[in-house]
């Protein structure tokens, strides 16, 4: 299931954003791919530190808050945000992320990508995200303050910049679902739930639906 997301981040958080990674130190993006995807990844990305840390917090906040992003990712543990630019010429050529990220106690296993725009779009030309679902090729790209959330098992790239400059942020999701067959019917049914009760309230119909979503959820989930 591919979610583009509206409104992740509201217009003064992006401002907020991008001031806050002004500040920092960008280096060669290509450091911290895997050893597969090295060769295709040219663009630059934020290395850590006190601004970077600020702006990962109110990255994860925008997403931890939107009820869409919650319904469909049923987030267990989420990596703190990344943030790379590409000027022209720079791209991310096809690969896959890495299955499993971070070490030790902070290692989790990528179940869901989520890439959040902070350039507008009419700032720059290429730089699309392209997934090969297996509906085939899909090209996304987003006005500020939106993401888009997919599952990391993709292969995808960033088409070359040709105009300007794109900012995003980027980080990986291991759900409380493995399986995305599994989160595509929760989210059905969750999404089922809150419309039913938004036209009628409480009811039979909404109560069975909310009892059916609850005991797959008890059902499937990895704690």
């Amino acid at each position: 299931m591919i979610l583009c997301l509206a409104d992740v981040l509201t217009a003064e958080v992006v401002a907020e954003v991008l001031a806050l990674t002004a500040q920092g130190d960008w280096a060669d993006g290509s450091r911290t791919a895997g050893w597969a995807a090295r060769g295709v990844k040219k663009n630059r990305q934020l290395r850590k530190g006190a601004a970077t840390a600020q702006a990962a917090d109110l990255v994860r906040a925008g997403l931890e808050d939107h009820q869409v992003f919650r319904a469909a990712s049923l987030a267990r543990t989420m990596r703190d945000p990344m943030f790379a630019r590409y000027a022209v010429d720079e791209e991310y050529g096809l690969h896959v992320d890495d299955a499993l990220m971070g070490r030790g106690a902070d290692q989790l296993r990528t179940d869901l990508s989520v890439t959040v725009f902070l350039s507008a779009a009419a700032d720059y030309d290429g730089g699309e995200l392209v997934l090969d679902s297996p509906a085939g090729e899909q090209t996304i790209k987003l006005e500020a303050g939106s993401a888009v959330l997919y599952p990391s098992t993709f292969l995808h790239r960033v088409a070359p910049v040709t105009r300007g400059e794109r900012r995003v942020a980027v980080t990986w999701v291991q759900s409380l679902v493995r399986s995305a067959e599994q989160r595509a019917i929760l989210f059905d049914l969750d999404q089922a739930r809150r419309d039913l009760f938004a036209r009628e309230g409480r009811s039979p119909a909404f109560d069975l639906i909310a009892k059916s979503y609850a005991n797959l959820l008890r059902l499937w989930a990895e704690t």
